[in-house]
């Protein structure tokens, strides 16, 4: 809304800021990898074949509606690949502006998948898990914070960007996201080993998530507020692709329930065709 009120009355249309996004990443990150640092991760290991095959079988699906966006649209395969495969909002257009394609047509059909599966992901298991109705827990842990660990905060915060900067020298894809996963799933770990630091369990609190979630939800509607001036064919056929995207999605959850013990509620969420940290945040 600000973008478009921006555009109508000051005639000024910033691009997306990107710090926002990164800042975003990182803090999901971050909650995902002190989530994940105390689950047992060995059960997981034994699945990879089925993450294989299953992440395989999206990378065709995303093909083909790359292929028959591109025949519809009358736009180059390249352009339509990145706009219909299962990615980041701001990866995919980050690859199509170092190629020199239509950042603005990816960005859009990214958008749009993005925010479909984050609108529609949590309405079916809330619904399904009968929590539709139920009022959100807001006491417990969101605000409140022990002083004594503003210190362990702080480091942690410190580590996860330099994790961030050599995750980035070494060109790892969504170095944002993965370097603070990465620091979070090692911190209390590494902590512990030091001889000189008593037993810590450190846990930062859910207000980093409930930034994170403001941040990524910033980036995403500035994506959707640049993104406004596509003809009505343009956008009616982004909107088939992604349908088509969500059902091949849908189509790998019912798969992983038949290859996996999971329940039906993590295959949907395994194979929800939306970016990392989006789906992650479902998930937390």
């Amino acid at each position: 809304m600000v973008l478009q009120f921006s555009r109508l009355f000051y005639d000024y249309c910033p691009q997306p800021n990107r710090l926002a996004r990164r800042v975003g990443l990182a803090l999901v990150g971050i909650m995902a990898g002190f989530a994940s640092s105390h689950s047992n991760l060995a059960h997981i290991a034994v699945s990879m074949p089925i993450f294989v095959v299953l992440t395989i079988f999206l990378l065709l699906c995303g093909t083909v509606s790359g292929y028959i966006y591109s025949r519809l649209s009358k736009i180059n395969i390249m352009t339509a690949m990145l706009a219909t495969v299962p990615g980041g909002v701001g990866v995919m257009a980050a690859i199509a502006a170092d190629y020199n394609k239509n950042v603005a047509l990816v960005a859009l059909v990214q958008a749009i998948r993005v925010t479909s599966v984050v609108l529609l992901i949590p309405l079916v298991a809330r619904t399904s898990t009968g929590h539709f109705f139920r009022a959100p827990n807001t006491n417990g842990d969101f605000f409140s914070f022990q002083a004594g660990n503003l210190g362990l905060l702080g480091l942690l915060l410190v580590v996860t960007a330099i994790g961030v900067h050599v995750a980035k020298l070494f060109k790892i894809p969504a170095s944002d996201f993965f370097g603070a996963l990465l620091v979070a799933l090692a911190f209390n770990a590494t902590l512990n080993l030091l001889p000189f630091v008593d037993y810590i369990q450190f846990t930062p609190p859910r207000l980093i998530q409930f930034a994170g979630q403001l941040l990524l939800g910033i980036t995403i509607g500035e994506y959707w507020g640049n993104n406004s001036n596509f003809g009505k064919n343009t956008v009616a056929y982004a909107f088939m692709c992604v349908s088509m995207t969500l059902s091949a999605g849908a189509f790998a959850s019912l798969l992983a329930m038949q290859l996996t013990s999971w329940d039906w509620l993590t295959c949907l969420l395994v194979t929800a065709p939306g970016g990392s940290a989006e789906i992650i945040l479902v998930a937390l």
